[in-house]
């Protein structure tokens, strides 16, 4: 038994690797101009995102492969996957044209980084400190609602702003508190956003009620953790 848990550290390293594979078939698809091919790919990447942490903790794989890091791992996947890859959606639909494409995209770049780079971008208890640079997820609702042009750009420059501002955002799975119920509202939103995948983008007022209940949901748990205990 011994002998194996090395090799299931391995292959949890393996499996978060196997998010950057997503990002070039991700980059393919928008390079080909199949956009919903490309958020299926970024779904794909979400989904192992999702399960690579709680299977990492499991085997205690900090333990059994001390030199190398997970969490380094994981921050390069997801940099291309939820900053790279929306910033390059962003320009190549475009949902902003001309020079203030480039502009959102770059503010999505640098802002990032500020959030990747920064050691206390989370708090003891699951939150995360500014915007969390999830733009795979703000592009996949502009796209849903069938938002573009200067009013895109207006929210990008409002969630790169948020990055800087230190208000709690919940975690959907690792905070405690009222977890099964924002655990399985973030099931329901997963179906929504599935069945927008399906339709192309086509999304009907029930899909797009689900995503608003869900973004309203979320923001309202995360002001209200932020004004009851600010980040000191």
């Amino acid at each position: 038994m011994t002998f194996f848990l090395p090799l299931a550290g391995v292959f949890v390293h393996i499996l978060t690797a196997s998010g950057v594979l997503c990002s070039l078939a991700a980059v393919l698809a928008v390079s080909e101009g199949n956009i919903t091919t490309a958020f299926w790919w970024l779904a794909l990447a979400l989904f192992i995102d999702a399960i690579d942490g709680p299977m990492a903790r499991l085997v205690n794989v900090k333990a059994r492969l001390p030199r190398f890091s997970g969490e380094r791992l994981d921050l390069l996947v997801d940099y291309l996957n939820y900053v790279m890859i929306p910033a390059f959606v962003l320009v190549k639909v475009p949902l902003v044209a001309g020079y203030g494409g480039m502009v959102g995209a770059s503010l999505i770049l640098l802002s990032s980084l500020y959030h990747f780079a920064d050691l206390s971008s989370k708090t003891a208890d699951g939150y995360f400190i500014g915007f969390p640079a999830v733009w795979n997820l703000v592009v996949f609702y502009l796209l849903a609602f069938d938002v573009s042009g200067w009013p895109a750009l207006m929210l990008i420059c409002f969630f790169a702003v948020l990055t800087f501002v230190p208000l709690k955002w919940v975690h959907p799975f690792r905070v405690q508190n009222m977890r099964w119920l924002t655990a399985g509202l973030v099931v329901i939103w997963g179906a929504a956003s599935l069945s927008i995948l399906l339709d192309d983008f086509q999304a009907g007022l029930p899909e797009k009620a689900v995503l608003m209940v869900t973004l309203v949901y979320i923001g309202a748990v995360s002001l209200h953790k932020s004004f009851r205990q600010p980040v000191r």
